[in-house]
């Protein structure tokens, strides 16, 4: 029943004598719902209230276009929530995700099956590329298998030398050396695969050299099967949402570009306090301290590789040598030949020594 009807009912009801609990009766109302509707003098008008402006209204402007700065990637709410809340936000995050939602429509996601390492056991390690150019910027990415904990080092080059001193730096920063560690086809470490039988690989000699120094395992991914580093691939992602498209891009509307050692400091920040400090979606535990647990099953570090990469480099075959030609054999042939003298030169010998004689 609609308000202005159970106005009219009630004033009907009324008049006929029935009693405040009859009609609240009959009606199916509160008897206090009679008795105010009955002191009114007409027929009650309700207005719609008036839509308070939210908490975060205030921001959508900035949210919007933050998010125009980052196209085509996309900022993570979380990290946006960080920002508006420097600049005085105190609302939740749950709000500022419904209104994200809005900017973008969502993609349905792909079941992912996972596989679990025992502690120490493995380490996952990919490049990841992030600009090309005269400025080139690629970040060394290693996760470990059991934690989640990563480590992050942004190069201007992907070189066998500076994947070595890469993997000797996050060694440090794990605290010890996993048995394994898993890459995919990139060329400083597999030259070629299964040329000497099924799984049996050409590695580069150098780098062969510093992980059998430094005590692990090469091991390789699938062909064609990222997933089965699936681990880093995915801090590899989360890497590009939540720490390089928002400094990006922030940087971009100041007109500046990220270089290495800005992105170095920065994310060595950025792992500290929130990637390895987060609850991780798969584990539901903080990476830094699933990390604890794993530190004692790593090997110990070992000393500084100190082999000649140089050196070690795969040496181009030598070209075959091939028999010269008949022309080239006839030239070589007069070379070292005895040079002949003339006919007269012989009678001239041959007279003097006749003259000799008679004499």
């Amino acid at each position: 029943m609609k308000p202005n009807e159970v106005y009219v009912e009630i004033q009907l009801l009324s008049k006929h004598g029935f009693s405040l609990r009859r009609i609240a009766a009959e009606v199916g109302c509160a008897v206090n719902t009679v008795r105010r509707h009955l002191a009114l003098q007409s027929v009650p008008k309700y207005e719609r209230k008036v839509k308070r402006p939210s908490k975060l209204a205030p921001y959508e402007a900035y949210l919007q276009e933050r998010q125009m700065a980052a196209q085509p990637n996309w900022i993570p709410a979380s990290v946006l929530h960080s920002e508006i809340v420097e600049r005085g936000y105190q609302g939740g995050l749950s709000q500022l995700r419904a209104f994200m939602r809005s900017l973008r429509p969502t993609l349905p996601v792909e079941p992912v099956i996972r596989f679990e390492t025992e502690m120490g056991e493995q380490l996952q390690v990919d490049w990841v590329e992030f600009r090309k150019g005269s400025a080139p910027l690629h970040a060394f990415c290693a996760t470990m298998g059991y934690s989640r904990a990563s480590y992050v080092e942004f190069v201007s080059d992907m070189k066998v030398a500076t994947l070595i001193g890469c993997h000797e730096r996050a060694f440090a920063a794990f605290g010890g050396v996993p048995r394994k560690v898993l890459y995919d086809n990139m060329k400083t470490v597999v030259i070629e695969r299964d040329v000497y039988g099924e799984g049996l690989h050409r590695y580069h000699a150098g780098f062969l050299d510093f992980a059998k120094h430094s005590g692990f395992r090469i091991k390789l991914c699938q062909p064609y099967r990222a997933q089965t580093k699936g681990k880093v691939e995915r801090f590899n992602g989360y890497l590009r949402r939540s720490f390089y498209v928002p400094m990006a891009s922030r940087l971009g509307q100041s007109g500046l570009q990220l270089d290495v050692m800005t992105a170095n400091v920065e994310v060595a920040r950025w792992l500290r306090e929130v990637a390895n400090e987060r609850v991780h979606g798969t584990t539901q535990e903080k990476p830094v301290e699933r990390m604890a647990k794993e530190m004692p099953h790593l090997q110990a570090l070992a000393a500084p590789w100190r082999g000649d990469i140089a050196a070690a480099r795969p040496q181009a075959a030598a070209p075959e040598a091939r028999a010269p030609r008949l022309a080239i054999v006839v030239e070589r042939i007069a070379e070292v030949a005895p040079a002949q003298h003339p006919l007269a030169v012989y009678e001239q010998l041959l007279m003097n020594v006749t003259q000799g004689v008679v004499a």
